[in-house]
């Protein structure tokens, strides 16, 4: 498959998209795995024989010899990444941090943010919206604050202005410790109401100087000119019905997932879209889920996800074709399709509401639905005759040997 490719999930995360990147990866040369959205939640499993691993903020072609890229979009956790690339080390990847490069302009997630995303999650109890806990809403919140000139006792996206803020730390602030010290500050004093004196500054910045000096961070159009070099890979993180303006609210990511932020990145370059899909529909945590079924959770037991602490619980049903194609509109249009799960049988999707999908209030609507079941055939008929794109990547197992990329037939 030639050219730049957007790999997008057309669910609520876990399609398996980075199996699908790994296949791609494995499949051609590919310059770089470019991240464009998400940050440390992000769980993308790669099963290589006996290697597993679950990629977060590395790209998930490493396995095959794929540098990262960490665009200005994806929210970079500096300690998590220092153990993500021992554990690649472990797996046999010869110097992992010399295949990453980060856009010094993509925002820091530190422990400060992560303690002020559970202390909120932690006081909405039973209404809790589903949050990994990883800081990732927190850290996208408090950089929205300087640029909208917040004041204290001002309400930004649903949440109160607990202090002055200050600027938001970046990956770039890390190699010149007084700025970074200054904007660490300035966080801690913010979130102290909050979460209470928090984690040591001091320890904060030496850790990230630190962190600076391991890895290759880049200035200006990096992804142009990785692209001018050869072909790229975008992985995208979470799926496209937790998107924070397509998603279901409040039950949605701090983050883009549909391909704005990747065809932003490749300015006048074209890419292909494929969008990520199982067989069957699941989802982790709270929110609405139409065609939910214990049994289709019982048939399929997951190898690689369970319940989380602050995730919730991991929760399984059919596949929705309502579902997947108000995902593909998301997206303004997918060129083709990777279907994951193809050893699952016996399976049905729901080919309509008891109700038309409304222009408004979705959460809500989709919370009292009625899904009409039938038996789904072939799933990769199904998909080419329902979305009228091809099926382009196939996996039937959760190792490498299980995917296939197939050459779309000519129309």
């Amino acid at each position: 498959m030639d050219g730049h490719i957007i790999v997008v999930g057309l669910g609520f995360g876990d399609e398996g998209k980075g199996a699908v990147v790994d296949a791609l990866c494995h499949d051609g040369p590919v310059t770089s795995v470019v991240r464009f959205n998400g940050g440390a939640q992000a769980a993308h499993n790669v099963v290589v024989g006996d290697r597993h691993h679950t990629f977060s903020q590395f790209g998930s072609g490493t396995l095959a010899g794929v540098p990262t890229h960490l665009s200005r979009h994806v929210l970079v956790e500096p300690i998590a990444l220092a153990t993500e690339s021992r554990e690649l080390a472990e797996l046999g990847v010869a110097d992992p941090l010399r295949l990453l490069s980060v856009d010094a302009d993509a925002l820091l997630t530190t422990p400060i943010h992560v303690a002020a995303n559970r202390a909120r999650e932690d006081a909405r109890g039973h209404a809790r919206h589903g949050s990994c806990g990883k800081g990732i809403g927190e850290t996208t919140w408090y950089g929205l604050l300087a640029a909208r000139g917040a004041a204290p006792g001002a309400v930004v996206e649903g949440q109160e202005v607990i202090g002055v803020p200050g600027l938001p730390p970046t990956v770039g602030d890390c190699a010149d410790p007084a700025v970074l010290r200054a904007k660490l500050d300035a966080l801690a004093r913010f979130y102290a109401p909050l979460i209470g004196p928090g984690p040591s500054v001091d320890d904060l910045v030496s850790l990230y100087r630190d962190f600076a000096g391991a890895v290759r961070v880049t200035t200006g159009d990096e992804v142009g000119r990785l692209a001018d070099r050869g072909r790229l890979v975008f992985e995208g993180a979470q799926g496209v019905l937790l998107d924070q303006w397509r998603g279901f609210h409040p039950h949605t990511t701090w983050s883009t997932v549909t391909p704005d932020n990747a065809r932003d990145l490749l300015g006048h370059r074209r890419a292909a879209v494929i969008g990520v899909t199982r067989t069957y529909h699941t989802r982790h945590g709270a929110g609405p889920f139409p065609t939910e079924d214990g049994g289709v959770l019982a048939r399929f037991p997951e190898r690689h996800n369970g319940t989380g602490e602050y995730q919730g619980a991991w929760r399984a049903g059919h596949l929705d074709a309502v579902l997947l194609r108000y995902a593909v509109d998301a997206c303004g249009g997918v060129d083709g399709v990777a279907v994951t799960h193809l050893d699952a049988a016996d399976l049905k999707v729901a080919t309509a509401y008891d109700a038309p999908l409304p222009t408004a209030d979705l959460t809500a609507f989709l919370a009292h639905r009625t899904p009409t079941l039938t038996d789904l055939p072939d799933p990769v008929t199904w998909l080419e005759h329902h979305l009228g794109v091809p099926v382009l990547v196939t996996g039937a197992g959760p190792d490498r040997a299980d995917y296939a990329v197939r050459t779309p037939a000519r129309r």
